[in-house]
């Protein structure tokens, strides 16, 4: 997920893992020529799968380039899957940043377009130049990534920015090898649900089941281990500043953090919030998981927004709707 309110925030981080119940079946893997401008992403997104997905089943790396001309198989779901099992996803790492407690490191997976104000910390960057750079207060910053704002800033951290905001000064200088993600809620596991246990969250909050089962595939293939380049996590791909927002202001009892199935009950209750703040206009909902409605209604849809929109509405004939 994306945005946190009241600055809504987060990114697309894709890794398709799980079972789809509901999803109906081909055949087969179908060939398709690489044509002008043609990328593993915009293929992928045709397709209604994600680049991880068409990536595995290629024997690509996720962030690979096509060739004018070359072909690309495209899978079916069960193919895909097989694939992703088998060429092993890449989890988020959880061992020790080896500077400080306040991290961990991990491997942030690629696929789609790049998160919206992702940012890796460089050695010198501070928490009160970067939130004064995206002019947001050094608080919401903190609050939203989960970050002791009295704590030093590691290098490496990753982090969200509010989307739109201009990218820091330092973004074209080369990323630190070791990315450190803050410890906070909620927490990447080695969990992983399936459509139909989403749907059922969904159909408890009266959520449309085929929507969040949409979100889900779309943000991490139902992988709860997922942790985006933008410091989402989850299934759901929560923020956690919207963790915290959705268990102080929508949640009646104490969500877990290391629940896979909580980590869905916070992602579906935040996209009922954004369907009443919309007025039930589904792809402006959608927008605002993606880009943060605040920032949908201040500056529009950003051109990778609308392709968020399009992808989800596409792959929710997988799950019924």
């Amino acid at each position: 997920m994306r945005p946190t309110p009241p600055l809504l925030a987060t990114t697309i981080a894709v890794a398709v893992l799980g079972t789809l119940a509901t999803a109906p079946s081909a055949v087969a893997a179908v060939d398709v020529t690489v044509q002008p401008g043609d990328t593993l992403w915009s293929i992928a997104s045709r397709n209604n799968l994600t680049t991880r997905t068409l990536a595995a089943y290629n024997g690509l790396p996720e962030d690979g380039s096509v060739v004018l001309g070359s072909t690309v198989k495209v899978p079916t779901v069960a193919e895909g899957s097989a694939a992703l099992q088998q060429g092993g996803a890449q989890p988020a790492s959880t061992g020790s940043s080896g500077t400080s407690g306040q991290g961990s490191t991990a491997q942030a997976p690629a696929g789609g377009p790049a998160a919206m104000g992702s940012y890796v910390v460089r050695a010198g960057d501070t928490l009160s130049g970067l939130a004064a750079s995206a002019r947001v207060p050094v608080a919401q910053m903190a609050s939203m990534n989960g970050i002791d704002p009295a704590a030093p800033l590691l290098t490496g951290t990753v982090i969200k920015l509010p989307s739109g905001a201009p990218a820091p000064a330092r973004s074209s200088e080369p990323e630190p090898a070791e990315h450190v993600v803050p410890k906070a809620a909620p927490a990447a596991t080695p969990q992983r649900v399936g459509a139909g246990d989403v749907q059922t969250v969904a159909a408890q909050y009266g959520v449309p089941p085929s929507l969040a089962a949409a979100i889900a595939w779309q943000e991490s293939g139902f992988n709860n281990s997922m942790v985006s380049d933008a410091n989402a996590r989850g299934v759901m791909q929560v923020m956690p500043g919207t963790w915290s927002w959705v268990q102080d202001n929508l949640s009646d009892r104490r969500l877990d953090p290391n629940s896979a199935n909580d980590n869905v009950h916070a992602g579906v209750m935040y996209l009922k919030q954004l369907l009443a703040d919309t007025g039930g206009d589904e792809n402006a909902a959608i927008a605002g998981y993606y880009q943060g409605l605040g920032s949908v209604r201040s500056r529009g849809l950003f051109d990778d927004t609308k392709s968020y929109v399009s992808n989800v509405q596409a792959l929710r004939s997988r799950f019924g709707g």
